[in-house]
């Protein structure tokens, strides 16, 4: 779909549709107003009629409005003027495009960029129209053979915009662009089976991004043997039990002017399947873990993103893939390993297992001098049940990165929040036969889980994503949400920023 801006004079326009605002008790948004005064009070009376309320949700689709050259008019419920916040606006986009999505509209003007929205510029406001638009019309069905395409005609967005913020506004379409791609991609990735899906295809994908942008993007693969050789015998340990051996995809981006700066580097736990091994998970809704790769799906979606939008940065993409099944190689509760770093683990729960894989990555990203680290990780159950599903878990050994990567939830709506990484936790994971076990009981889950992992990455600076709430959604709307994708966008985009 195409999105633009230009400075239009509403009078004057020729268009199959244009959307405005409405508001509770009879309001009416600039261009509505205008639009009223030029029908002779045609909104007005409607309204008046008890045709539209103006709520959040409610949708008006006028034809043939009188002394205006406009095929369609849409009105659109916006709720209390002057009290709409962020989730509220992206709800009225939605709203509207899935109107818009029954008819045959193929282009439409908006003017919903002027309602007034807490604490969001236009730049905003375009940005998230884009995504949320974006995010309306998404289907996955490539796996059916019947194909029920959701029809639409709609292939065209122009927002109205002054002259003086025309820049500002393309930059917001060049920048919800970039990140709609990443989405998509981490989408459509995420949503794979796993009989498709598999540590092998993550690497393909990964190669492939590097063929597309072959000026800016390496991809070198880390397979059973070389990990052998490294020494990565946690990560060999959770998949000893699957005939779809380990594969870990390095995809490295140089995008700033000094080659040699240290890379950001962001690492995607990819449990391609996760059946929780000899500890194995109960048969319920166990389908839905082959989402237990959407850390990698999201790092790669970002990837994306990066590559399309030219980011002046370097940044390393880790696609830890690998699958979790039983088996009579497979490990066992009660077992040892010794970690890249040569600190032992004795696992006492083989469905712990995204940890050990990412212990020995934590490790060998060592080697790259990184300027930060985050992981991305569909890691513990206890997330969901401290945070539920609509926020991210943050963790963090440093204050200033984990404040970044809250304001970028902030800005971009893909929340997280800070829970403490604090030194009283590591005592839970004491083991007797080892250096630390790989859980600590029932009590702070999530947090244990991260000061494991903290033990394997204190030489830099380091924050830990726990998306297991927020990656996809369960039950008829079984589906990858792209999350936390978003969120690392903008965190990238705000850092490049401080290169300019």
């Amino acid at each position: 779909m195409e999105f633009k801006v230009k400075d239009i004079q509403v009078q004057k326009l020729h268009t199959a549709c244009i959307m405005v605002g409405i508001f509770t008790s009879y309001g009416l948004s600039l261009t509505a107003k205008e639009l009223d005064k030029l029908s002779n009070n045609y909104l007005s009376n409607l309204l008046k009629k008890g045709e539209l309320d103006g709520t959040i949700g409610t949708n008006l689709l006028l034809y043939n409005v009188p002394n205006i050259p406009i095929e369609r008019v849409l009105l659109v419920g916006c709720g209390e003027e002057s009290n709409i916040d962020a989730i509220q606006y992206k709800k009225i986009i939605t709203t509207t495009i899935n109107t818009l999505k029954s008819t045959c509209v193929p282009e439409v003007v908006c003017f919903l960029n002027e309602i007034y929205v807490r604490d969001c510029d236009n730049y905003w406001k375009i940005r998230h129209a884009i995504e949320s638009t974006a995010e309306s019309l998404y289907d996955f069905n490539q796996l059916k053979s019947t194909q029920n395409i959701i029809r639409h005609n709609l292939n065209s967005m122009i927002f109205n915009v002054s002259s003086y913020e025309l820049k500002n506004a393309q930059n917001a379409i060049q920048h919800g662009l970039a990140v709609v791609t990443g989405v998509r991609e981490a989408k459509n990735l995420s949503n794979l089976p796993p009989n498709i899906c598999n540590a092998r295809y993550l690497a393909l994908k990964a190669c492939q991004l590097s063929e597309q942008y072959s000026k800016k993007i390496k991809t070198s693969l880390i397979d059973k043997k070389k990990m052998e050789e490294l020494g990565m015998n946690a990560y060999l340990a959770v998949g000893a039990g699957s005939h779809n051996e380990p594969l870990m995809s390095v995809i490295e981006y140089k995008g700033d002017k000094n080659p040699d700066a240290h890379p950001i580097v962001l690492i995607g736990k990819g449990l391609t399947f996760d059946s929780g091994g000899i500890s194995i998970k109960p048969s319920q809704a166990m389908d839905e873990m082959k989402y237990d790769m959407c850390g990698a799906a999201s790092v790669y979606g970002v990837m994306c993103m990066v590559a399309k939008m030219n980011l002046p940065l370097n940044i390393l993409g880790i696609l830890a893939g690998c699958e979790n099944m039983p088996d009579g190689r497979a490990m066992r509760p009660g077992d040892v390993l010794t970690t890249m770093s040569g600190k032992t683990v004795e696992v006492l729960n083989t469905d712990a297992e995204g940890r050990l894989v990412l212990c020995d990555v934590l490790t060998y990203i060592e080697r790259f001098q990184p300027e930060l680290v985050i992981d991305i990780a569909t890691l513990t159950g206890a997330c969901i049940i401290a945070l539920g599903h609509h926020v991210s878990g943050l963790m963090s050994n440093r204050d200033v990165l984990a404040n970044e990567l809250i304001y970028a939830g902030e800005q971009s709506g893909d929340l997280v929040w800070r829970l403490p990484l604090l030194k009283q936790y590591q005592e839970q994971l004491k083991s007797t036969f080892a250096d630390i076990a790989n859980i600590g009981g029932r009590p702070a889950g999530t947090i244990t889980a991260a000061c494991f992992l903290s033990q394997f990455a204190y030489k830099y600076d380091w924050a830990h994503l726990d998306i297991a709430g927020t990656a996809w959604n369960s039950g008829k709307l079984k589906e990858a949400t792209g999350r936390p994708v978003p969120l690392l966008s903008q965190f990238l985009i705000n850092r490049a920023h401080l290169k300019e």
